[in-house]
């Protein structure tokens, strides 16, 4: 999230107008938003078919 608020004060200060700044806020927002909520199902769809062993099971190789 610190990309979000650091990108948009740059934009700013090297004279982006301030609609250009927004849109690009909210942009970063919305994908930095959207990773999460696919990180987070991937993670619970992992963990339902079993994908992180953390127990000693078949060997691997």
């Amino acid at each position: 999230m610190f990309s979000c608020f650091l990108v948009p004060v740059v934009l700013l200060w090297y004279g982006t107008s301030l609609a250009g700044t927004a849109g690009t806020a909210f942009g970063l927002a919305a994908v930095t938003a959207a990773c999460r909520v696919l990180l987070r199902r991937s993670e619970r769809c992992a963990q339902q078919r079993g994908g992180r062993h953390t127990r000693g099971g078949t060997p691997v190789g």
